[in-house]
């Protein structure tokens, strides 16, 4: 049943494109048709025996369609044609921008994510440039380049992702190899602008750091061949740099009060090794219901025999009545549960020690109306005591209601408040933030 709804989905998903297509070309036809041409120079005998090349359309090739609580919505559907009229390319541009205040001292410390909006007045969270497209028969690629705008006013430019993966593999098998978010949990792989809130978790931000967990490697997936939908996955991917932080990191920085070294690579268990499962089963005509196990599995730069294990539980509830229009209304419940252990080598005045620490978050959003949602989420993380990295474990939880709005489907506001209670000697910080969302380019419709 769910892969039937899954497949009328994307059936009804690619006529919309069809019919965007079909007005641009009907468009263009007008205006072709509209300017004068001018009478054409006697052909030359070459070119009237020459026959006209034909450029054939042919759309990419298909891929399985998962059958997921959520289908993913298709990517934007600006066409370019290559040289022999069969290479496709799909390119958008999406921006994310907010502004508010807090009453934070330091809205930095306050915010963990690299995406969070970060002073008052304000900020460019994220202006993200999309690729993708099929390389041939066997193959897709995708990049994601990012700019964004720090608070000292810099521009920087990162690229995101950028991996290929198999399209065309038998028996449910899939290969993604290059620059990608690491598959743990439902939110780490996820882009800014498919967030429900403002701004990430606490407990993401802490266990994965500002950018997500992502490296280069490379993964195996496999869709089982069940009655339901149920795939597993494993990760090897490189452990060190800022987007594994809580791993091999960056030489310089600290890791639960040390100062992490550098590291080399001796063998694979030096790697980021990451398996995940996911499994979604309909509870009814209108409730599905995903569930999702992960971990995160390597090295730390603290010391030569340093490791981190992060281990995690997922779950996703939706509930959406089958006369649904545009797929609202829905009420769609999300939470993530993690716990990490790091084994940390001794410096200095500091004794090896093992360090433990866990966060989770839940969320609740509910769409009465089509284009408008209201969202509330609640963060908790906390960590061992009385040792001396407590900064970084202190306890503390934020509760954030939100407002969202989608007046088209190229554009979305949001509007959320964040209560956050810190350690005892922090002070409370409420906060009050207002996103906007553009999207520049063909695009299928938002997925709620």
């Amino acid at each position: 049943m769910e892969r039937l709804r899954a497949l009328e989905q994307r059936v009804e998903e690619l006529k919309q494109e069809n019919d965007t297509l079909r007005s641009e070309i009907e468009s263009l036809r007008h205006d072709f048709q509209a300017t004068p041409v001018p009478a054409a120079a006697p052909e030359s005998p070459e070119a009237a025996t020459t026959p006209p090349v034909e450029t054939e359309a042919t759309p990419p090739p298909a891929e399985p369609v998962p059958a997921i609580a959520e289908v993913p919505a298709p990517e934007p559907t600006t066409i370019v044609s290559g040289a022999g009229g069969k290479n496709f390319l799909n390119l958008s541009l999406d921006g994310l921008v907010a502004a508010g205040t807090s009453t934070a001292k330091d809205i930095q410390a306050l915010q963990v994510g690299g995406h969070d909006p970060t002073q008052r007045g304000f900020t460019v969270q994220n202006v993200e440039t999309v690729l993708e497209g099929a390389v041939d028969p066997y193959l897709r690629g995708q990049a994601n380049i990012v700019l964004q705008i720090t608070p000292e006013g810099e521009t920087s430019v990162e690229l995101e992702e950028v991996y290929a993966t198999t399209s065309s593999l038998p028996k449910g098998l899939q290969v993604k190899a290059g620059q990608f978010f690491t598959e743990f949990g439902r939110l780490n792989a996820q882009h800014p602008h498919s967030w429900d809130f403002v701004d990430q978790p606490l407990v993401n931000g802490r266990f994965f750091g500002p950018d997500g967990l992502r490296s280069v490697g490379a993964r195996v997936s496999w869709l089982m061949p069940t009655n339901f939908y149920s795939e597993a996955f494993l990760a090897v991917q490189n452990s060190q740099g800022e987007t594994a932080s809580s791993f091999r990191g960056v030489p310089g920085e600290t890791l639960f009060g040390r100062e992490i070294q550098q590291r080399e690579v001796a063998s694979v268990s030096d790697l980021l090794i990451t398996p995940h499962y996911a499994a979604s089963f309909d509870l009814s005509d209108t409730e599905t219901l995903l569930v999702g196990a992960s971990a995160a599995l390597g090295p730390n730069g603290t010391s030569d025999h340093g490791r981190t294990r992060i281990y995690g539980v997922d779950g996703f509830w939706k509930w959406k009545p089958t006369n649904a229009f545009r797929g609202f209304p829905f009420v769609k419940v999300q939470g993530e549960f993690m716990q990490r252990r790091a084994s940390v080598g001794a410096v200095d005045s500091l004794a090896a020690a093992t360090f433990r620490d866990r966060g989770g978050y839940l969320q609740v959003n509910w769409g009465y109306k089509a284009g408008r949602i209201v969202g509330l989420r609640f963060d908790r993380v906390s960590g061992d005591r009385g040792d001396p990295a407590d900064d970084a474990l202190a306890p503390r939880w934020r509760i954030s209601p939100a407002l969202t709005w989608f007046p088209t489907e190229f554009s979305k506001l949001r509007l959320q408040y964040n209560y956050d209670k810190r350690s005892p000697f922090q002070d409370d910080a409420h906060s009050l933030w207002l996103q906007l969302e553009f999207l520049l380019g063909a695009h299928a419709a938002h997925k709620f």
